[in-house]
């Protein structure tokens, strides 16, 4: 891949002062879409520059492979808490992810419900905006210039305020063990009433899904004996039959990297939208498609064979919610893939961007497939 490649924070400084013009900011490139314009590929920025498994902290250079994280926090008996997706099974792509793209599109997934997001265990980053200006926020703070609170700022900003150079976190201890209770044929609404049950009690839910084949699983993590006594105590709260999964780990490895839409031709959706209505967006869809129902019901993945763009963002729009279109299949090219800001939004992304992105470096429209 042609383009600029930077190995230091310095030099990305520099190639981003000197660009001419729309730079397409690229980690492992395993989403399958990057911004129109010269690649700016952030591999080079790659190395764990800090690692302390005592103080819980892990520092990284944005362009570090997650899998050398993950590598290095499971030697120390740790991990990162937000259980970041993969998105090359369902995607079709290849590529490395990296932490830099973890950070900058928020990737979080079925854990958020209760250790949060991405963004929630960011302890600090560095990045270089659309001036040229290295700017740091947050732990390993040499100067924060704005005023802003640039940790949850540029997390899910998508690499359109600047480019992450560098990333801190807060790791955790990998629990002693987990199991997944599980019950077969509620419907959605039904599925989503025992999980925003299971959510309301003591017993530390730590994941809540309900899968295309009808099943729904509930996660509980930690140490043996308490996972034995929050298990039973769930299943007599919840009252109906749920028996325990064979694989709690890999069944949610499925879950969190969405692997029952994996392949095929069909667009896939990403619906954010409140719990309770779930299920009524899928019944609003009006259109065949398969659902997957994560973070108890707050995220839906959609597979609809035939698009179904108006159906979709439409019904979710509706409800209160917001639609992503994350592999395109036979929906048109025209139809964007993120659904339409509203108009105070707007303004205030505006702002933001003239201020950290004056020249308009990182505001090219997606590239599908780049």
């Amino acid at each position: 891949m042609d383009g600029l490649r930077p190995t230091s924070e310095s030099e990305l400084a520099d190639a981003i002062r000197g660009a001419t013009g729309p730079l397409s900011v690229r980690g492992g490139d395993t989403r399958g879409m990057a911004p129109a314009g010269t690649p700016l590929v952030t591999a080079g920025l790659s190395g764990i520059r800090l690692y302390e498994p005592g103080a819980l902290t892990l520092v990284a250079g944005a362009g570090t492979p997650l899998a050398e994280i993950e590598a290095a926090l499971a030697a120390e008996g740790q991990r990162l808490s937000f259980e970041p997706m993969d998105h090359r099974a369902l995607l079709g792509t290849t590529g490395v992810p990296t932490i830099g793209g973890v950070a900058a599109a928020n990737v979080s997934g079925p854990r958020r419900i209760q250790a949060g997001a991405a963004r929630d265990v960011m302890l600090g980053l560095r990045f270089v905006d659309g001036t040229g200006r290295i700017v740091a926020n947050g732990g390993r703070v040499m100067k924060n210039v704005t005023g802003y609170d640039l940790v949850r700022l540029l997390a899910g900003s998508r690499g359109t305020l600047g480019v992450l150079s560098e990333v801190a976190l807060k790791t955790l201890p990998v629990p002693e063990t987990e199991c997944t209770l599980l019950a077969e044929g509620l419907a959605p609404g039904g599925a989503v009433d025992a999980m925003s049950r299971a959510l309301g009690t003591p017993f530390e839910v730590s994941g809540a899904a309900h899968l295309p084949d009808g099943r729904t699983a509930l996660r509980l993590e930690g140490r043996a004996a308490s996972v034995r006594y929050r298990a039973e105590a769930l299943r007599g709260r919840l009252g109906g039959t749920w028996a325990e999964a064979a694989d709690s780990a890999a069944l949610w490895r499925e879950v969190r990297d969405v692997t029952a839409f994996a392949g095929g031709h069909a667009a896939i959706w990403r619906c954010a939208i409140r719990p309770s209505r779930a299920a009524a967006l899928l019944a609003a869809i009006g259109t065949d498609h398969r659902a997957l129902l994560d973070w108890g019901g707050g995220l839906v993945w959609l597979s609809v064979p035939s698009g179904g763009a108006e159906a979709v963002r439409g019904a979710a729009a509706r409800l209160g919610g917001q639609a992503s279109l994350v592999r395109r299949g036979p929906v048109p090219a025209e139809v964007p893939a993120l659904p339409p800001e509203s108009p105070a939004v707007t303004a205030l992304s505006e702002g933001l961007r003239r201020k950290f992105d004056p020249r308009g470096l990182f505001s090219a429209p997606l590239r599908e497939n780049a």
